[in-house]
């Protein structure tokens, strides 16, 4: 069986491969899956290790696509790159060390999230990030209020809109249209399942 390191980068990958027959193989292609499976996709079975990263499970499950047995790598793990001189960090040398932890079983894998994790995942992560640019509305909105001398009075997030209206501030009203428009829009009510 074929052991092949890939070092996954946002644009391009280094490959190497050590060929079951004592050949080494070396490519630099674009982090495409039209690449992956130009270069590795009439290869026969190898096992493929690559780091864990942003990228690394698409081009994973490209790769396992291809009927490759791929393994996702805790880059933490410092046996993984014992061959490999940390005096400079370079591709090349990466992916050697990449292919060669890969034929001793010197690795230690990563977790890697089903689909059903993977969607519930984003959409907590879109929540949050929601929730905290609310957060940071009206956060601002209330600065720039007491900035004038006003106060917004207490309450739930969801009905700062709400308690904004209510405020008599008649010179600030362009301010207060600014800030109702802007919570209005950015309003995050998550539905709950």
């Amino acid at each position: 069986m074929d052991h092949i390191g890939i070092d996954v980068h946002k644009r391009e990958s280094q490959i190497y491969i050590l060929a079951e027959s004592g050949e080494v193989i070396e490519r630099r292609i674009r982090t495409e899956p039209e690449r992956f499976a130009a270069v590795l996709g009439t290869r026969p079975r190898a096992r493929i290790l690559i780091e864990a990263s942003t990228d690394s499970e698409w081009v994973a499950r490209c790769l396992d696509a291809l009927g490759h047995e791929v393994i996702v790598a805790d880059p933490n793990f410092a046996p993984m790159y014992a061959t490999r001189t940390r005096k400079v960090k370079i591709d090349r040398r990466d992916t050697r060390a990449l292919a060669e932890a890969c034929l001793l079983g010197a690795y230690h894998p990563a977790h890697r999230l089903s689909d059903p994790q993977r969607h519930v995942r984003g959409r907590l992560g879109v929540r949050d990030a929601l929730v905290r640019t609310r957060t940071r509305y009206i956060s601002l909105i209330r600065a720039l209020l007491r900035q004038h001398g006003y106060r917004v009075p207490s309450g739930s997030a969801g009905s700062v809109s709400d308690r904004l209206g209510r405020m008599q501030a008649p010179n600030l009203q362009s301010c207060h249209l600014a800030c109702h428009k802007a919570i209005a829009h950015r309003r995050a009510r998550p539905k709950s399942n």
